[in-house]
Parts: structure tokens; C-alpha cells; sequence
């Protein structure tokens, strides 16, 4: 009985860690990246693979690969907004909380990704 209440409450306790919004981290619409996307001040950046890229991408947005971008995070400003995109808004919210680890403060995570964009 005790085996199996603690199964359950470590069970919620990963799926709140894993769905719960994270501090820090701003969920948009595709609808309101186009607003977002008149700001050149912002970094886009789209964590899909080359492949997905290439065969769908928004305009203004630069390619790094999610399994790239703990390597790659150098070449991107602190100082300035990050908006991530993948296919889903999965693999962005996983990049969304690498960024916020390295120490990024302005995030903003596409929630639907590519598939919702028109």
C-alpha cells in the first residue's frame, strides 16, 4: 500500500516536472510570432533537425539543431530575446530549458511549433 502511494506521488511529480510552465520561459502562438518576428532585435532560432529545416523553415529563423545547441550557445546573446521553434513545441521547450540553465533570460518558447505556423 505505501509501495504503491509513493509510485503515484512520484508519478505526478515527474509529469508536473516535465508540463509545468518554467519560470522564465514566455509560451506564444504561432499568431503572436508574427508580431515577434518584426523585431530584429530578437535571435529566432529553430531546433529541428537540418533535414526538417530545409524542408520547412520560417524566414528569419537560424537552424541549431536541439542535439547541437549546448555546444552552440555561445554564438547566441544573453542580452537579447531567444525565440524557439521546433515541429511541436516539444524539442523547443526542452531547448527553452537549456537555455534558461546557461543562464538566457529573455525566452520565449513556440507553443504548436511549425505545425500550427500558416
Amino acid at each position: 500500500m505505501i509501495i504503491n502511494a509513493l509510485i503515484i506521488v512520484f508519478l505526478l511529480w515527474f509529469l508536473y516536472q516535465r508540463f509545468a510552465p518554467v519560470k522564465g520561459i514566455q509560451q506564444i502562438a504561432t499568431t503572436e510570432l508574427k508580431a515577434k518576428l518584426k523585431n530584429k532585435n530578437n535571435q529566432f532560432i529553430d531546433v529541428r533537425t537540418p533535414h526538417e529545416f530545409r524542408t520547412k523553415h520560417i524566414k528569419g529563423f537560424r537552424n541549431i539543431p536541439l542535439s547541437e545547441l549546448p555546444a552552440q550557445t555561445g554564438q547566441l546573446s544573453k542580452d537579447r530575446e531567444v525565440v524557439v521553434v521546433c515541429q511541436s513545441g516539444m524539442r523547443s521547450m526542452k531547448a527553452s530549458k537549456l537555455l534558461k540553465k546557461q543562464g538566457f533570460t529573455s525566452i520565449t518558447n513556440v507553443k504548436g511549433g511549425m505545425n500550427t505556423w500558416r
